[in-house]
């Protein structure tokens, strides 16, 4: 059967004049679809498709990313206006579905009172528990010190090591793969993630217990223990949120979005 989903580029104005890109997908009730570390608004465009037969999907690129301008100082505010800018640009009112630090956008926006008609957010990477060691809380400032001095490598590499524990003999067989340039293209955003996530990584009770949106918390089955920690103590702590667990899946579920239309589907609608 032909494809007849089409999809329209546009771009809306920040509240900073920044520009920020985005591609829009279907008809219905719009999501906005947020990405995390690494990923633009192409790594998205595989759950938009899933979702378009039922929604206006929204993938857009964050600041410093894809098409989307960066803006001369960045800060967890300017992301969150941003997210703020589309939400009006498509009507005023939103559902919102984050991944990794762009679920932790979700949820900071949220709290804040950006108007979302619900919020689905997969594996926010907080660390609560001591099954893996918390980030230093000099991270960022290491990992910003290393894109001033040019090295993307290093500062990609930093980032998976000590942000998301990936260990660091995994990391070196990820340096010799050709998709690694993906990384290094888009290292000088880490520093936005690891801003969005705080020093340490710290999960903030106070701003997730004001959360007045229906939120659903999802995590992978094949996920490491500690991502699934982080996900079941934001369901605990956002007011009425509802937990659920993809089976199977692990923290790539992007790779693999027909597994979440379901769950999506019934919670946003």
């Amino acid at each position: 059967m032909e494809d007849l989903m089409t999809t329209s580029f546009e771009t809306v104005t920040s509240a900073d004049g920044t520009p920020i890109a985005f591609d829009r997908a279907g008809e219905g009730a719009p999501v906005i679809l947020v990405g995390g570390a690494f990923n633009d608004r192409t790594t998205l465009a595989g759950l938009a498709a899933t979702l378009a037969p039922d929604f206006t999907a929204i993938a857009y690129d964050r600041r410093g990313r894809g098409d989307s301008g960066a803006g001369a100082v960045y800060s967890v505010e300017r992301e969150v206006e941003d997210l703020a800018a589309l939400v009006e640009h498509v009507g005023g009112s939103a559902a919102v579905f984050g991944h990794s630090s762009g679920a932790v956008l979700g949820l900071e926006a949220a709290a804040r009172g950006v108007a979302m008609t619900s919020l689905a957010v997969y594996e926010p990477p907080y660390v609560v528990d001591d099954s893996r060691t918390r980030p230093a809380a000099d991270l960022f400032d290491r990992v910003r010190a290393l894109i001033a001095d040019g090295d993307r490598d290093g500062a990609a590499e930093l980032f998976l090591v000590e942000g998301t524990a990936t260990p660091a003999e995994v990391v070196k067989g990820m340096r010799d793969d050709p998709f690694w340039a993906w990384f290094t293209g888009l290292a000088h955003t880490l520093p936005y993630d690891l801003a969005l996530c705080g020093p340490g990584n710290v999960l903030p009770t106070d701003r997730l217990a004001k959360i007045s949106v229906p939120t659903l918390v999802m995590d992978g089955g094949e996920s490491e223990a500690w991502m699934r920690a982080g996900t079941r103590a934001v369901a605990d702590t956002v007011p009425g949120a509802r937990y659920a667990t993809v089976e199977g899946q692990d923290h790539g579920v992007l790779h693999q979005p027909d597994t979440l239309r379901g769950l999506l589907t019934d919670f946003l609608k």
